[in-house]
């Protein structure tokens, strides 16, 4: 274990042997870091927080501090960062807002400078969230999304598996698996380049595509554009992964782009 003399260390804090903490760093208790874990200089682990193996936690991050929630009132609520995750400079986690609940961070995601996540948001695996993009509470990010620079997700939001959300764009409406999103929460495309970074092949892609024309060349009913998917598009997994998180959808599903003379939706 390295320790620099300058950080401190709550005594009710758990250090696996090998954690490597620098200088000006606080860490408060209770909480508890992992096999591997590296936190750099001025980074602020607040308490309730876990951390597991092999993170490295960047210049002045700030992970498991208070939610900025009116609603909170000071009671437990946690932290839970899972394993091998590289969390840059000055980015945000804070922790869950009612009592008991928690932000949780998957394994193997990069959360980029100044990159922000809210109260009690879930992210999954492998997830990308760029420089300056804000996570509200309550969102939900799937395996393998990426949230480009600058890009503004609403609370209680879903983002779905290999969703890629363009830099600068927002969403207060769900943004379906495999797309391409931007502007207001607008459908461009399905996004083939990081379907077969991911492995897909062209029989996964296919009936993918197929769909996506139907749901998502322009703006339309998704109630109509569901049916018709149902009607002509083969049931592979990927397209019933798709039906189903808009189906399941609560606050309304990102559309395709606008036609000239569509009026405004």
């Amino acid at each position: 274990m390295r320790i620099d003399p300058s950080a401190r260390i709550a005594p009710e804090v758990e250090l696996a042997e090998d954690v490597e903490v620098g200088p000006g760093v606080i860490i408060d208790g209770p909480s508890k870091i992992g096999a591997g874990t590296r936190i750099l200089a001025h980074a602020y682990i607040g308490p309730f927080t876990t951390i597991g193996e092999g993170n490295v936690i960047s210049f002045g991050a700030i992970i498991g501090h208070e939610p900025q929630d009116y609603a909170f009132k000071g009671e437990e609520s946690y932290t839970i960062i899972g394993d091998y995750n590289i969390i840059r400079e000055y980015a945000t986690i804070h922790r869950g807002t009612k009592p008991g609940s928690a932000t949780r961070v998957g394994n193997h995601n990069f959360l980029m400078a100044l990159s922000h996540l809210a109260h009690n948001a879930q992210l999954g695996d492998h997830v990308i969230v760029v420089n300056n993009a804000l996570v509200g509470g309550y969102v939900e990010v799937a395996d393998r999304a990426y949230i480009s620079g600058n890009c503004v997700i609403h609370q209680f939001c879903r983002i779905g598996t290999l969703a890629l959300m363009r830099g600068g764009s927002r969403t207060s409406r769900d943004v379906p698996p495999y797309c391409i999103m931007d502007g207001d929460h607008t459908v461009r495309g399905l996004n083939l380049v990081g379907l077969k970074r991911a492995g897909f092949t062209a029989e996964q892609i296919r009936p993918l595509q197929e769909a996506f024309r139907l749901l998502f060349f322009k703006r339309s009913n998704l109630t109509k554009g569901l049916a018709k998917v149902e009607a002509k598009v083969p049931r592979t997994p990927e397209v019933v992964h798709l039906l189903e998180f808009i189906e399941a959808s609560q606050r309304g599903v990102a559309l395709g782009p606008r036609q000239e003379g569509d009026g405004g939706i």
